[in-house]
This record gives structure tokens, C-alpha cells and sequence, in this order.
């Protein structure tokens, strides 16, 4: 076994481990430490009886011995910020987010979130996002400033991924009428090819064309269009409610189409007029409290103009809080009118649910499309519907 390897075993296994495999020099006793100040609070490490060091701070010499450990994850003299500043000093990137994850989803360490000096030097990425919106009602003014910045940039990423998929799904939803005027854009090779087959010859291997076609690429008329997103906004469905902002963006403003943005819990909050800055209406997305997602569904109804030229999308987890048998009859009285309803239990990059199943079944039943879908699949969707 190779010395790199034994000083992964080392990070991996501890102090402990020293006997055998030798003591760590000193960039890697600086890596244990920041690892340790990291997952060294595991509570589970107490219950197997795993005693823990109260971490240093980075570049202080070598690690306590074995003998002079702490029970449990006392304070560390290494702050958020020192700590911060060295996994970005030791560690590459990858691995530098799944610290960063880790601490805020796992371990719940506000202060990357709450603290202005974390935040003006942390790398903002998706889980930061989300602690941000989950922490924002703790943050003051000045702490919201700065927190914006990781809203604003996160959500810039997502919508330039995402407006891509929206150009590709919507490109061709346009007509191809048949016309006189010859342009090489609208030459239909597939129709020529047909049109001119009786002038194939077959020694020479080649087609003989006398009458090319063309086609014209207008829009067909057609009445607009209405998608309707509502969506839960409890602490489950987080990861939703950011993809339900970046694509309610990416839809708006499309030819044929009029966006809807409403987001629920108990109440039901209409955000349409804040869709075209996605980044400020996360930042009112209020997270938590109950579900009522029949109340939201009757809104949604009440927005609706031509019943057979909209979709209504609901985004939960279906476990409804208020009236399902309510839930129930709203979702079958818009399938009946010709609304297309789609029950989206995950709108993310994911798309992997949880959620009540014996409620999704009884809204498939209902006639609702059921599932779950990323921003592109749904976008996808709504361009299918328009195009037909």
C-alpha cells in the first residue's frame, strides 16, 4: 500500500488509526481538522460511542492525540469564515461543494447563510439557494442584501439552462403551409421528395426533380393559450418552487401563451405579476404551513378563460391538508370542460418524488395527468399542446 493511500485511510479512519498508518503530514492534519469541525458534530458518532475532537483552527499544528479528545461537538475555536477559507485553500472544487452542501443541509450551520462575511466570500450554487430561502426570515436588511446576490446568481444559471430546452421545445410549432414563393429556408425536402418520385431512374441512381416545394413558416392562428402553475410552497416542495419560478420566466412572453404563477399553502398567493424576476419572487415565497391544495385548484379554475385552450399544473406532494373529496370533484370538473390538468408531484432537474400516492391515483382517476417532470419536459409539454 502506497503512502497516498495510507493517508486516505488515515482522513478516513482517524487518529486511531495512526499505529498503522503513520501520522498525517501537516497540509493533510489541516484537512483533517477542517473535515473534522465539519463532520465531527454528527450525532450520530455519539450514539456508537465514537469519541471526537473539538477541532482547531486551520493551520495550527498538528491534531490533539487520542488522549487528549473531547466527548461529543464542543465549540470549536475555528469559525464559519476560517473554516470557509480553508476548504477553499485545501480542497478542490468538487469537493469543496459537497463541504459547502453538507454544512448547510445536513448540518444546518446558519451562519453560512446568516453571516455577511460567509456570505460575501462564498461560491453561490443550488443548495445555497436553498438554505437562503429557507433562512431569509432570520437575516437582517443587511444580510439580505448580500443573500440576493446568491438568489440572483443561482437563478441566472437555471434560466439560461433552461431557456434553451424552451427554444428548442417551441422552434417548429409554427405551420408549414404550402407555398409559391421559392426560399431555400422553407424548401420541403421530404415533399419534393415525394412529389417527384415518378421521375426517379433507377440505372442512374438519381431523382429528377420538376417540381420543388416549399413550404411557409407563419405561425398558425390560433386562440392564446393559458398555463396555469400552482404550486405548493411548503418546506418539501423547495426544490419545485425554484424550478416553478425559473420556468413560469422562461414561458412568459411566448407567442400564444399567457403565464399564471400562483403559489399555495393554507392561502393562496397569485405571483404573476412578479414572474419576470423570478429572483425577487423567491425572495417573497413565504415556506412552511399547511396545504390546501383543493382552495388553490379552485383559484386556478377562476383564471381560467377558454377552459380548452389552458393547463392547469399542479405542483405538490398531494397530501392535502383540507378537503380531498373537495380536491377531487375541482380536478374532474376541469377535465370535463376540456382543461388539461396535470398533477406534477416533482418539477425539478430531478424529477425523483415522494409523495401521496392513494391521492395521485385518485387524480389520475379524476382524469388529471399525473407524474413528475423536469423544466424541459414540461415545457416540452405545453409546446406539444400549442402546436397541435
Amino acid at each position: 500500500m502506497t503512502g497516498h493511500d495510507l493517508e486516505r485511510w488515515r482522513l478516513i479512519l482517524g487518529a486511531p488509526a495512526e499505529p498503522c498508518t503513520g501520522a498525517l503530514d501537516e497540509a493533510s492534519a489541516e484537512r483533517d481538522r477542517a473535515l473534522g469541525w465539519l463532520y465531527d458534530r454528527d450525532p450520530d458518532l455519539e450514539r456508537r460511542g465514537v469519541r471526537v475532537r473539538t477541532a482547531g483552527p486551520a493551520g495550527a499544528g498538528p491534531p490533539d492525540p487520542p488522549d487528549d479528545r473531547t466527548g461529543g461537538d464542543g465549540a470549536s475555536v475555528l469559525t464559519t469564515v476560517g473554516w470557509l477559507d480553508a476548504v477553499h485553500r485545501l480542497f478542490p472544487k468538487e469537493t469543496i461543494e459537497r463541504l459547502e452542501r453538507d454544512a448547510v443541509e445536513r448540518y444546518e450551520i446558519h451562519e453560512i447563510v446568516t453571516d455577511p462575511a460567509v456570505l460575501e466570500r462564498i461560491e453561490p450554487d443550488k443548495a445555497l439557494l436553498r438554505a437562503v430561502l429557507r433562512t431569509k426570515h432570520l437575516m437582517s436588511a443587511e444580510v439580505l442584501a448580500l443573500a440576493r446576490r446568491i438568489v440572483e446568481a443561482v437563478v441566472r444559471e437555471l434560466m439560461d439552462a433552461l431557456a434553451t430546452e424552451v427554444r428548442a421545445s417551441f422552434h417548429g410549432t409554427r405551420s408549414r403551409r404550402p407555398t409559391r414563393v421559392a426560399n431555400s429556408r422553407g424548401f420541403d425536402f421530404h415533399g419534393t421528395v415525394r412529389a417527384n418520385l415518378a421521375h426517379y431512374r433507377p440505372e442512374e441512381r438519381r431523382l429528377y426533380i420538376e417540381r420543388p416545394r416549399f413550404v411557409s413558416r407563419t405561425r398558425r392562428h390560433v386562440e392564446q393559450w393559458q398555463m396555469i402553475l400552482l404550486v405548493d410552497q411548503s418546506g418539501s416542495m423547495l426544490g419545485s418552487v425554484i424550478h416553478a419560478a425559473v420556468t413560469a420566466a422562461c414561458l412568459w412572453g411566448l407567442p400564444g401563451l399567457r403565464t399564471h404563477l400562483v403559489a399555495f399553502d393554507t392561502s393562496v398567493v397569485d405571483l404573476t405579476s412578479d414572474v419576470t424576476d423570478p429572483a425577487e419572487l423567491l425572495m417573497k415565497v413565504q415556506l412552511g404551513g399547511g396545504t390546501d391544495i383543493r382552495r388553490a385548484v379552485a383559484y386556478g379554475a377562476g383564471l381560467v378563460d377558454n377552459p380548452r385552450r389552458a393547463i392547469v399544473a399542479v405542483v405538490s406532494d398531494f397530501f392535502e391538508g383540507g378537503d380531498d373529496h373537495g380536491l377531487v370533484r375541482e380536478v374532474r370538473r376541469l377535465v370535463e370542460q376540456g382543461t388539461q390538468v396535470l398533477g406534477l408531484a416533482a418539477l425539478d432537474e430531478e424529477a425523483n418524488p415522494s409523495y401521496d400516492r392513494a391521492m395521485a391515483q385518485r387524480l389520475a382517476d379524476a382524469g388529471a395527468h399525473v407524474g413528475a417532470m423536469t423544466p424541459g419536459r414540461l415545457a416540452a409539454f405545453v409546446a406539444e399542446r400549442i402546436g397541435r
